[in-house]
């Protein structure tokens, strides 16, 4: 099985050594500045009590606070949370937001648990760390399996135990308790200015299956996942002329030639559980939805899904990551050999942080931005971002994603 944090700094490491960087600032970067572990104590409904253990990585924070989210699920492990701790740093430093890096779960299955259980879980997780949280120290927010209403308790617990009002301590909340407009559609929607600014820049090639050759009609998309990235980026290219050919989710895939239907493909889902049995469609797996002839292929769930195993039976020549660490260096030196383009995720999904650095903003210097205002400034951070990027890569000769690193990593040792 793939190391996520060993693969996370061979993508480091790469970068290093193609733009000559200072070897002894990026050995430093390998490392977290510090990885916490607690034991949180819950009375469970039925009387009876659990041990639950939980952590924080905070890998750097040279740009800024910490920064990322928290996540819940039965298979959280230390290297995982260093690894995305890790690319929480770089992913704040290409997008230019002052924030570094940080990544903290507990390892627990959430559906197990009644709301009442949950919230002492989150409150009991706030109370062992609260002390490393704050504004201008760690800001986390919600990841898999948590969400605004956990967010809202982690703060209430907080502001509880440091006396203070402190809205800007966690990001991801409901907008009626601080957060921000646009924050639900900021990663998907972020992708698609990527995508849209990869068009222009000549990045992906004409259409495969005969549609028309200029612009965006007739360019086919599959993507993989069907959550709250997926389906706003699904929105988004629909507006904007792409085609959907395919898409999945943890039960399987769906494909279309013809193109499907998003608003239908989300209303199936909400009604349904899944996008199975979604008129017009047949049937497809995921592995299958992987390996379709498409001009763009997005990654929207699972990390370490290009393996060296299959990376060559995939068609697509153009990929936008908008899970976390979908590709194996193994992976990216196939596509890289094979002419594939890839899009990294600390570029591609850094939307979502991105606008949870707004979140912060507002609510560090009172202000309430409207939804246009945020997405307006979101598009102005990502191009910005796609534009440096774009020029590393063609300054060095190197793929998106080493150009991506060779970015962020210069910020952050500027200021190291």
């Amino acid at each position: 099985m793939n190391n996520p944090f060993e693969s996370a700094k061979k993508q480091l490491q790469i970068a290093a050594d193609t733009a000559q960087l200072n070897l002894n600032q990026v050995e430093r970067l390998m490392h977290p500045d510090r990885y916490i572990e607690v034991s949180i104590p819950v009375e469970m409904d039925d009387g009876s009590q659990r041990i639950f253990e939980g952590f924080r990585s905070q890998h750097n924070n040279t740009m800024g606070p910490y920064k990322g989210g928290i996540r819940y699920h039965q298979d959280v492990n230390l290297d995982e949370v260093r690894a995305l701790s890790f690319w929480m740093s770089f992913k704040n430093a290409v997008i230019n937001v002052p924030f570094g890096g940080g990544k903290g779960g507990i390892i627990v299955n959430p559906k197990e648990l009644s709301e009442t259980e949950l919230e002492k879980l989150s409150r009991g997780y706030m109370r062992q760390m609260w002390r490393n949280f704050g504004p201008e120290i760690d800001v986390p927010a919600p990841d898999v399996n948590t969400n605004g209403t956990i967010m809202g308790w982690m703060r209430d617990e907080f502001e509880k135990l440091s006396g203070t009002i402190a809205p800007g301590v966690i990001t991801g909340k409901a907008i009626e308790d601080g957060g921000s407009e646009g924050r639900t559609e900021a990663t998907g929607f972020g992708g698609g200015y990527i995508l849209r600014e990869a068009l222009e820049a000549g990045l992906i090639s004409p259409p495969s299956q005969g549609g028309v050759a200029e612009g965006r009609g007739g360019l086919t998309i599959a993507i993989q996942g069907f959550g709250n990235v997926a389906t706003y980026l699904s929105e988004y290219v629909a507006q904007h002329g792409f085609k959907i050919v395919a898409l999945s989710d943890s039960k399987g895939g769906v494909y279309s030639s013809d193109g499907i239907d998003v608003s239908l493909a989300e209303q199936h889902k909400k009604i349904s559980g899944s996008l199975k049995d979604l008129e017009g469609t047949s049937e497809i797996t995921n592995e299958q939805l992987l390996e379709l002839d498409v001009d763009v292929l997005v990654p929207a769930a699972l990390e370490n899904v290009f393996t060296a195993e299959n990376a060559e039976k995939i068609k697509a020549k153009f990929i936008l990551e908008m899970a976390n660490g979908p590709t194996t260096p193994e992976a990216d030196e196939i596509f890289a050999k094979n002419g594939v383009t890839v899009v990294p995720d600390i570029l591609a999904n850094s939307g979502g942080v991105c606008v949870s650095y707004f979140e912060w903003y507002q609510n560090m210097h009172n202000e309430k931005w409207s939804k246009e205002d945020a997405l307006k400034k979101l598009d102005e951070h990502m191009v910005a971002a796609f534009k440096e990027v774009r020029d590393a890569q063609v300054k060095y000769n190197c793929t998106l994603r080493t150009a991506a690193y060779i970015v962020a990593a210069n910020r952050i040792l500027s200021k190291m």
